[in-house]
């Protein structure tokens, strides 16, 4: 679980509401009419946006992997691929069918090698794959910027929407207060709305989308090298490549000036 994000979102309620508290009662930040005009809004321009199919994988997906870390990092991975070219060299494919992995796109990529597919289809399946699974989270991305660009345009027109509804009622003094909460509450509610849930998860989709395309691009030639019978050495120095320096040596080595 990617611990931060769930830490950072807690945190910040914690400090909205705190300063909330400190100021008076918390029922007085309460507005339906500003949560329809920030929620319906920003949901129904996003609809405009994106097709139905977008938003039926964008939004869950992108809700899965903000809050989830990769079972496997990239050096984990070097170290998995390795290992298993080894148990590729001694056994042949035969014995990769007992292989077991925490990652389901490597374990695909094992089970190809396993049964014998050749080197194109194995390419051309993997790539395929990973390229739709990029794609969907890339909308996931996308679809949670976008809603965190109309919320605050939306508590915008809230405001505008209560200001005309406060000017229009200045001969009855009662209304006046009711009708500026609400104004100024449909602003606050787009704020927060897009400053600390709908875009930082979409930056953190994006740097998540990123460590993917690592992740799987180097489990797609991991498995082509294991399948074209590459040495274990071979393929960890050939993996090695996609880490940064700092990373390409184990704690403790030495690394090279």
């Amino acid at each position: 679980m990617d611990i931060m994000t769930g830490v950072g979102l807690v945190a910040g309620l914690i400090v909205i509401s705190v300063m909330m508290i400190m100021g008076g009662d918390l029922h007085m930040f309460i507005s339906e009419h500003a949560m329809i005009i920030i929620f319906g809004g920003s949901v129904s321009a996003t609809m405009i946006r994106f097709p139905l199919s977008a938003l039926l994988h964008g939004l869950p997906l992108g809700a899965k992997f903000a809050f989830t870390m990769s079972r496997l990092s990239a050096h984990d991975l070097v170290d998995e691929l390795a290992r298993i070219a080894e148990i590729a060299r001694k056994q042949g494919p035969v014995g990769l069918e007992k292989v077991e992995t925490d990652e389901p796109f490597l374990a695909k990529g094992i089970r190809y090698v396993a049964d014998g597919y050749d080197l194109d289809f194995i390419r051309d399946n993997l790539e395929r794959d990973r390229d739709n699974f990029l794609m969907h989270l890339d909308e996931g991305s996308k679809i949670y910027r976008a809603i965190g660009d109309c919320a605050p345009a939306f508590g915008m027109i809230g405001t505008l929407i209560g200001m005309v509804q406060m000017f229009a009622n200045m001969t009855d003094p009662s209304k006046l207060g009711p009708f500026m909460a609400t104004a100024l509450l449909a602003t606050l509610y787009g704020a927060l709305v897009a400053n600390l849930f709908c875009l930082p998860i979409a930056d953190k989709l994006h740097g998540k989308l990123l460590d993917e395309e690592t992740n799987r691009t180097l489990i797609i030639d991991g498995i082509l090298m294991i399948r074209d019978s590459k040495s274990p050495t071979l393929v960890r120095e050939m993996l090695l490549a996609y880490l940064p320096e700092k990373h390409r040596h184990a704690e403790g080595e030495p690394v090279p000036a």
